[in-house]
């Protein structure tokens, strides 16, 4: 009976006493394959399970998807739920970025901290293919410049919603489970400068800053002519966020910025993947929808989660289903 428990305990991805983070309910796959679990008579067989990230579905689901990646070598597996995204609080109100913009330039006007070269973020992305199902990969980054223009960086597969826990990763071509905290990438370069973006420091001034995001964003654009859209906007900011941990200086000029970006809409408060709250600024475009979440008290960017608005059979995914997903920290 103790084995039991534990298992049950083991398949509920939503347990009384866990953290919300937005998962909301089962979706039916996962409540089948739960009542399954439930109601089979014979004794569990030890194997390893884990969950691929924020409650894609219960645990017998991603057992499933482990054994056959993992014993059967089957190279087709069982589907898998992509992540859901964010849920903005009902009862939240909306706060609009030019009000956010104002709360970022008295921060600014406090000083500290600086703006800092390199950058620590939490990213979660979906690795999809035309044979397999789409798997959630979450990984951990940490860049760090030295005085003498040399940089470390460090990428590990871990989930800090599940410490300890075995993570998903599909390092070598193929998805397999890791230790939390395996190291995918520890590497140190040697001296290296530019003076353009994304490598130049970032100015604190709106106007300037967008001459710098659109510079940094134009080795992906297709027409140089065009001013930055928002969605590429949005894009060139996670640029400079994986570079870049900004200061309140620069984090004001962003916001001004962002305040003046067409379509950029606030719908209200959340809670991200880290467990902060923010509030969240929805962008929708031709294809996916793009959510920033910014820290209410000082207009940082906390998060930017892009979510696929279309259905798309080739890969397994559909409308809602999350495509990516970083959480910066300092």
């Amino acid at each position: 009976m103790a084995d039991e428990l534990e298992l049950l305990r083991r398949a509920n991805p939503v347990p009384v006493d866990g953290p919300h983070y937005g998962d909301g309910p089962l979706d039916h796959t996962a409540e089948r394959h739960l009542d399954l679990l439930l109601h089979e008579h014979r004794p569990p067989a030890p194997r390893r399970r884990t969950r691929l990230a924020w409650g894609l579905a219960a645990s017998a689901v991603v057992a499933a998807l482990v054994s056959a990646l993992l014993f059967t070598g089957q190279t087709t597996a069982p589907a898998v739920a992509a992540p859901r995204p964010l849920v903005v609080r009902a009862e939240s109100t909306p706060v609009s970025m030019a009000r956010l913009a104002e709360r970022a330039e008295q921060a600014a006007s406090q000083g500290s901290p600086e703006l800092r070269k390199g950058t620590h973020v939490q990213s979660w992305s979906l690795a999809m293919s035309d044979q397999d199902p789409p798997i959630t990969l979450p990984q951990e980054r940490i860049v760090r410049w030295n005085s003498d223009d040399s940089h470390t960086e460090l990428v590990v597969a871990t989930d800090p919603r599940h410490p300890g826990r075995p993570v998903l990763t599909d390092e070598g071509g193929a998805p397999r489970l890791v230790d939390d905290g395996h190291v995918l990438n520890r590497r140190t370069y040697p001296p290296s400068w530019s003076d353009a973006p994304p490598e130049s420091p970032p100015p604190h001034d709106p106007e300037a800053l967008h001459d710098y995001l659109e510079e940094a964003e134009r080795a992906f654009l297709a027409d140089h002519s065009q001013p930055l859209s928002t969605a590429e906007l949005l894009d060139a900011t996670e640029i400079l966020l994986d570079h870049w941990t900004l200061g309140p200086r620069e984090s004001a000029a962003l916001a001004r910025l962002l305040a003046d970006a067409e379509g950029l809409r606030p719908v209200g408060r959340v809670t991200d993947r880290l467990g902060r709250h923010g509030q969240a600024y929805v962008y929708d475009g031709e294809d996916s929808r793009r959510m920033l979440i910014m820290n209410p008290a000082d207009g940082s960017v906390l998060g930017l989660e892009q979510t696929f608005t279309r259905d798309d059979p080739r890969y397994g995914v559909t409308a809602g289903d999350v495509m990516t997903y970083s959480a910066w920290m300092r």
